[in-house]
């Protein structure tokens, strides 16, 4: 089926009204109103593009500096994804969208980055969710991301959310990668790194705020973003990746705040195999891997 012509945004979508709308649904007795109730079975043929987005360099420093990347001329790997998020947030919170946004796991990400991005530069940022499949926990789909600057495509993501029900055992499992035991790098995490991050990112899922707003929610106390874990270890390889390089990631248990974490890495086919664990029990907490293009 051919896909529709991407909507236009005029602007960043405010990031608050879509925390409450993407709360709603999730909310006893308002998740049965008209307007609120999610249902459905399919993804809607829903994409959305923002033209001639501006990159803010104070913006891009303070993100820099919550996710340990050094200030340059060019915009940390990562940070394209700050620009995305917005409109990933407006199509979960479209009506058309079946599955509550607030709920939604997010299991795997992986980015393309086919050039730096100088924070002079104006970008079309375009997003749709697609591929729903199903899972052993129930059901994925992905949301493409695709950044362009003059007509050049420049940055790619595609990030894999779960949502939770009946499963079926024989679908796919997600993605492997070799390991990269700790080398030693341990990271001390604050009890308030996710509200700094969800500062700079707008991403306030109440998950990542505070021990009251985490335990409402099912976790003992606040977690750390997962895109802050993959930022902090692609922050930690920076100086060897080369312009052109995809980065891909499995989210696996959660990181309690505060915490400490600790950071593997070693070579891998001409790329980088990574790692962040429980420094004491080795619990696994995300595993990746870079290839170069």
């Amino acid at each position: 089926m051919s896909q529709t012509a991407p909507r236009v945004v005029e602007d960043t979508p405010h990031a608050l009204p879509m925390l409450l709308r993407a709360a709603l649904p999730s909310v006893p007795g308002l998740n049965a109103l008209p307007g609120i109730r999610k249902h459905g079975t399919d993804l809607p043929d829903l994409a959305l593009t923002r033209h001639d987005v501006p990159i803010d360099a104070d913006h891009v420093a303070a993100y820099a500096d919550v996710c340990g990347f050094p200030h340059k001329d060019t915009v940390p790997l990562t940070y394209p994804h700050m620009l995305a998020f917005g409109l990933h947030m407006a199509i979960m919170t479209d009506a058309s969208f079946p599955f509550p946004a607030i709920g939604t796991v997010h299991l795997e990400n992986t980015i393309t980055q086919h050039r730096p991005v100088t924070v002079q530069e104006k970008l079309q940022v375009t997003a749709r969710a697609e591929n729903l499949r199903p899972h052993a926990k129930g059901q994925v789909f992905d949301m493409c991301t695709a950044v362009h600057a003059a007509g050049e495509l420049v940055w790619e993501e595609t990030s894999t959310f779960l949502r939770r029900g009946r499963g079926d055992d024989s679908a796919p499992a997600g993605a492997a990668f070799p390991e990269a035991p700790p080398t030693g790098i341990v990271w001390r995490l604050p009890g308030d790194l996710g509200r700094r991050y969800a500062a700079v990112s707008g991403d306030h899922n109440p998950i990542h705020l505070y021990p009251l707003t985490a335990k409402a929610l099912g976790f003992p106390r606040q977690i750390a973003h997962g895109m802050w874990s993959k930022a902090r270890c692609v922050a930690a390889l920076e100086n060897r990746l080369p312009d052109g390089v995809r980065v891909e990631v499995a989210f696996k248990k959660p990181i309690l705040l505060p915490d400490s974490v600790a950071f593997g890495s070693r070579p891998e086919g001409g790329g980088y195999a990574f790692s962040l664990s429980n420094p004491k029990s080795g619990a696994p907490h995300l595993a990746g891997l870079t290839t170069a293009l």
